[in-house]
């Protein structure tokens, strides 16, 4: 039986999260790996005129450090290795305080128990070991180490080259060129790449070519920026840029200028940084999907309708080349149009189109984007279509099982030219779908996670959000529907803890995120729903206010984050889909 009270104790506090525009802006967990970035790279660009700021943050990490001397990439995550070596790093800057003395020893200890050595060659010979042939984040960390002096005097040479000189190519040119790093990471391939030449011996001739080419790579790189200084609206990544700018001997760059007013724009009250500005634009659609049209009313519905209108990319995209039809994960400037961003606007979208006239050609302009980005395997990426083979620019199954379901609920409303592509569109993400499942009946999803599965793996999310997604689909719309359905409940009822909840996979802890999702997918389809309704009431606080969030997102370059809406959002649409 459904827990009619609990249900609308959750609905009504969710309504209650809206802001003042009538959306929902949410909260990122905050990230000492973000925290100490920011703190480094203001020390870099002015210490003196940010000091109030610098020594904030320096509190905040020394407050947040894990029992066990390590960095966690949010205050609820294990220590790792990348977050401790760039928080160990901003340190440098205090080293002979005594002040933070006791912090720097355990984060030396906890270093030293996991690395061959604190010596420039063994602390790149890790990351590099880590994170293998994807140089997105590699690259990065080491310049840091570099900058910061921790990796000794002849520090560069353990930092690879990337080659920022591709830049001068069209952004059209950038996915045949198999680049080390992923599509939304060329600022830091620039920035980056710019800081490691400066700081090694180089020929006349390519010191002289790489000269020649500097206004124009800088250009492309003020290109990309938006005007708030933000790179994508995160702190990693606008903190990577500036620190290498600066090492590359251009603070005086505008670049610089904007990133810094960035960096001091974002800071928190207690001194830390989350990983991104917000994610108000996938947790709005997250929510109206969650609560339905029933629970919002007239005037609600009307100013989540202009949200989403005014919020869609009308041009194309100067960062990844995007065309206009798109939404990002957040309406800010530094937001990029997505897949699944713009999959939960069209789901969400749908749903108010039941208590206001959502307009046809901004719907069509979106299905007509989502279409193109598919892959030539079927599947659907994150960003854009055909760009490599490093994980977050390939297709993805829970993106592409979104993606379906977000066209065929509109399918009806297109043009029949239009609704004949969405059938050829539908065949090959079908079959795509198809071919990527797991043998257990499973799907791995891209960006959420689960810290305690040995490959961070979540395939209870990504099963649970391809299963949920396949609903709206009919016996005779896909070809073998059941029978990938039937695969996906036996996986989600043998990955069930004996609790009755669920965490990321089988016998992982359980967590409210989790479970809600599995039952929410699972909702009319098998007995198990029933012992997982019954953990969740039993777990779910009665002040549903204390409800804590569990980092189960992962963001770019897979830092783990946690998303205070997520546990309400999920919990919502579980009892939705169960009343």
């Amino acid at each position: 039986m459904i827990n009619y009270e609990l249900r609308e104790k959750i609905n009504t506090y969710l309504l209650k999260q809206r802001n003042e525009q009538g959306v929902w802006e949410g909260r990122l967990s905050s990230s000492a790996l973000s925290t100490s970035l920011a703190v480094f790279a203001l020390w870099k660009y002015n210490a003196n005129h940010y000091q109030k700021e610098i020594e904030l943050g320096l509190n905040w990490l020394v407050q947040h450090i894990n029992p066990d001397g390590g960095w966690g990439d949010t205050i609820r995550s294990e220590s790792n290795l990348s977050t401790t070596l760039l928080t160990w790093s901003t340190f440098s800057i205090v080293e002979g305080d005594q002040k933070y003395k006791a912090c720097i020893n355990k984060a030396e200890n906890w270093l030293q128990q996991r690395l061959k050595g604190l010596d420039g060659k063994s602390i790149s010979e890790a990351i590099l070991n880590h994170y293998k042939s994807d140089q997105t984040f590699s690259v990065p960390i080491l310049a840091m180490c570099a900058l910061s002096g921790k990796l000794g005097k002849e520090g560069w040479k353990y930092v690879p080259q990337l080659p920022y000189q591709m830049a001068i190519f069209p952004d059209s040119l950038f996915k045949w060129l198999n680049l080390s790093v992923v599509s939304y990471a060329i600022p830091a391939l620039i920035s980056i790449g710019m800081v490691k030449a400066k700081n090694t011996k180089q020929s006349k001739l390519i010191k002289a070519f790489n000269d020649s080419i500097e206004k124009k790579v800088l250009d492309k790189l003020a290109e990309k920026q938006p005007e708030n200084g933000g790179f994508l609206e995160a702190t990693p990544l606008t903190a990577f840029v500036l620190m290498s700018l600066i090492g590359a001997g251009k603070k005086e760059n505008i670049v610089c200028k904007k990133a810094v007013a960035f960096l001091e724009e974002s800071i928190r009250e207690d001194g830390s940084w989350p990983i991104d500005t917000h994610l108000s634009t996938w947790v709005t659609s997250l929510s109206v999907n969650a609560l339905g049209a029933d629970h919002l009313n007239q005037q609600q519905a009307e100013e989540l309708v202009n949200y989403y209108i005014n919020s869609q990319w009308k041009q194309t995209h100067p960062f990844t080349q995007a065309k206009a039809g798109g939404w990002a994960w957040t309406h800010l400037q530094g937001g990029v149009p997505d897949a699944d961003d713009t999959s939960g606007a069209l789901i969400a979208l749908y749903e108010l189109n039941q208590k206001v006239k959502v307009p046809i050609d901004s719907i069509a302009k979106a299905v007509t984007w989502l279409m193109q980005l598919q892959n030539s395997d079927g599947g659907i990426p994150t960003f854009c279509k055909g760009w490599g083979k490093l994980p977050f620019d390939c297709s993805c199954p829970d993106i592409t099982a979104h993606a379906m379901k977000a066209i065929a609920l509109w399918r009806e409303h297109l043009s029949d030219q239009q609704q004949q592509q969405t059938k050829k569109f539908l065949k090959k993400a079908w079959n795509y779908l198809k071919s990527i499942q797991h043998a257990d009946g499973s799907f791995s999803p891209l960006w959420f996670g689960n810290e305690e599965e040995e490959r961070h793996q979540n395939p209870v999310y990504g099963s649970s959000i391809v299963l949920y997604s396949l609903s709206v689909f009919k016996a005779d719309d896909l070809p073998d529907l059941m029978k990938i359905k039937k695969k996906i409940v036996r996986y989600l009822e043998s990955a069930q803890n004996a609790d009755g909840a669920w965490g990321g996979a089988h016998q992982l802890s359980s967590s409210i995120e989790e479970t809600a999702l599995a039952v929410r997918a699972l909702a009319k389809q098998s007995d198990s729903c029933k012992k997982g309704l019954e953990w969740l009431y039993m777990n779910v606080p009665q002040d549903v206010d204390r409800i804590k969030a569990t980092p189960i997102g992962l963001y770019f370059a897979s830092l783990w984050y946690y998303e205070d809406l997520y546990p309400l959002s999920f919990l919502a649409g579980a009892l939705r889909e169960n009343a």
